[in-house]
């Protein structure tokens, strides 16, 4: 230890109760700082709250200084800072106000549980769940109640979620295609004929991301981005629910491929289930010895920035989900400084049945419609009869979706608005519902497929009010790094909730936030704006 190391940090110290509470918390976990969410999360976990001390102490173990362990536990919404002497927190109930569970009737939901909170709750509003099939959502705890209504949240029937685990998987042929593939190029190689591109918004195409990645010097990592946020997006969560030994596949695959020293998997917290079976199914794949590298699982902390990749990155090694600025391509300056391979959920699910052979990525190839590759997975909510995650040719259109897969729109309501990719996409008219919903087939309309996240709206639904909901939920999510993001989504919000929208001023915010953000979440915030002023001036006030 040098001079520096051994010398007192000042300011405030720990108590021995603090330690004792800390070491008790942490017993087993080693201390490093890209653990430190880890951390927290065992704290919180043992004792409801993170007390002022307990950080303190934390920080003194980990040889930090106090502020660097209070900014990142203040930064994340699931983390609740509290002085040492205030009184335990009571119970929550959080109550998701994404545009499909607002649809639902979430804010009389949430009216009537903080009217009469179960048990005495604290009744907050949160951000998407990804149950928008079962809207409205509430998350008692963290364990998230699907058509929620103060009587389920009263008295609820939390079942643990259940998937089949390695044998079954292996008995239908799961993990044949991780034994049969061995050449890194050959794999490469179908990946690119096949056309499968990054499903998780941007639409890199995988093969050339997986070159660039393996032409860096090892060693490399893996992660795998299960951080789904977007409102109206719940498919990772279908796919983590159904099969997480296919999108474990998937992730070996990748991993074989670029030969990477060690996966993660970063989950976000509202997904506590998921979290119980991906520990299951990673300890039996590790016990079969299927597993070249370690895996780590890692949990987030409720913070949609952290669906950014570098965001995630940086969050992955223990401090505040801030985005930072892009390399010139993926994969260098990655995770520990390391070339990392990103990917979502989603696109992982797709390449055990892509990589089974030549053959099998020509066909995934020609399922695609209307000049589109590949089939993808598409998130339906709001106004349809079957809201639920379909998988469907890419290319399909919203109106084929919608009759053919939604059993139509919902009794009562006419057709009249969709969002084709979240609440970054924009919103379209009916009368665009058969474009092709695909990588560069919307973006003349001003709109975008992402992660194609499907939200119906109907002529009984407030556009306008559709809008301000969005741009609510990007304000509240802005990590608060960039200016351009941080002060324009609050100026935008106040300017919609405005009872006559300036438009030319809405229109320089949105040129203004789209030129000067760091990432994405303010550069596509006022998409929904645009495409409102843009596709329905008449439903502007």
């Amino acid at each position: 230890m040098n001079a520096r190391e051994a010398t007192p940090r000042r300011g405030r110290r720990s108590t021995p109760e603090a330690r004792e509470a800390v070491q008790a918390a942490l017993s087993g976990m080693p201390l490093r700082r890209d653990l430190l969410i880890e951390h927290l999360h065992r704290l919180q976990d043992r004792h409801g709250a993170l007390r002022e001390g307990h950080l303190v102490a934390l920080a003194e173990a980990l040889r930090l200084a106090p502020v660097e362990v209070f900014e990142v536990a203040t930064f994340y919404a699931h983390f609740e800072v509290l002085p040492d002497e205030a009184a335990a927190p009571r119970p929550v109930i959080r109550v998701c106000q994404g545009l499909p569970c607002a649809m639902a009737g979430a804010a009389t939901l949430a009216s009537a549980l903080r009217a009469s909170p179960p048990g005495g709750a604290r009744i907050l509003d949160a951000p998407c769940m990804g149950a928008c099939d079962r809207a409205p959502a509430a998350a008692l705890g963290h364990a998230c109640i699907g058509h929620a209504t103060p009587a389920r949240l009263a008295a609820p029937a939390v079942k643990e979620a259940g998937a089949p685990g390695l044998e079954d998987y292996r008995a239908r042929g799961g993990y044949a295609t991780l034994a049969a593939q061995r050449d890194p190029q050959a794999m490469v190689a179908a990946l690119e004929a096949s056309g499968l591109r990054g499903l998780g918004g941007a639409g890199f195409p995988a093969a050339r991301k997986w070159r660039l990645v393996m032409a860096q010097p090892g060693p490399r990592h893996l992660v795998v981005n299960a951080d789904e946020g977007e409102p109206g997006t719940f498919k990772d969560r279908h796919c983590l629910e159904t099969e997480p030994h296919r999108v474990l596949e998937g992730m070996l695959l990748a991993a074989r491929a670029i030969e990477a020293e060690a996966c993660w998997i970063y989950l976000r917290d509202e997904y506590p289930e998921i979290r119980a079976l991906l520990a299951r199914a990673i300890a039996e794949i590790e016990a079969a010895g299927l597993a070249p590298c370690p895996i780590h699982l890692r949990r987030g902390a409720g913070a949609y920035i952290c669906g950014e990749e570098t965001a995630l990155l940086e969050s992955l090694e223990g401090r505040r989900g801030y985005p930072r600025h892009k390399p010139p391509f993926p994969g260098e300056h990655g995770l520990f400084g390391r070339p990392t391979l990103i990917h979502n959920v989603e696109t992982l699910w797709w390449l055990p049945e892509i990589l089974a052979s030549p053959e099998a990525a020509a066909r995934f190839a020609a399922a695609g419609l209307r000049g589109q590759a590949g089939r993808r997975l598409y998130s339906l909510s709001g106004r349809v009869r079957r809201p639920g995650v379909v998988d469907a040719p890419a290319g399909i259109t919203a109106r084929e979706l919608i009759e053919t897969h939604g059993g139509g729109v919902a009794e009562g309501h006419r057709f009249a608005a969709f969002l084709p990719g979240g609440a970054s996409g924009g919103i379209l008219p009916a009368s665009r519902a058969d474009l092709p919903l695909g990588f560069g087939t919307l973006e003349a309309e001003g709109c975008f497929i992402g992660s194609a996240a499907i939200v119906v709206l109907s002529d009984r639904d407030d556009l306008a009010g559709a809008a301000r909901n969005l741009l609510r939920f990007f304000r509240d999510e802005s990590c608060g790094q960039c200016t351009p993001c941080r002060v324009g989504t609050a100026k935008a919000v106040r300017l919609l909730e405005a009872p006559a929208w300036d438009r030319a001023l809405l229109g320089e915010l949105a040129e203004a936030m789209a030129d000067g953000s760091i990432c994405g979440l303010g550069q596509a915030a006022m998409n929904p704006v645009r495409s409102l002023l843009r596709h329905f001036p008449e439903a502007v006030p």
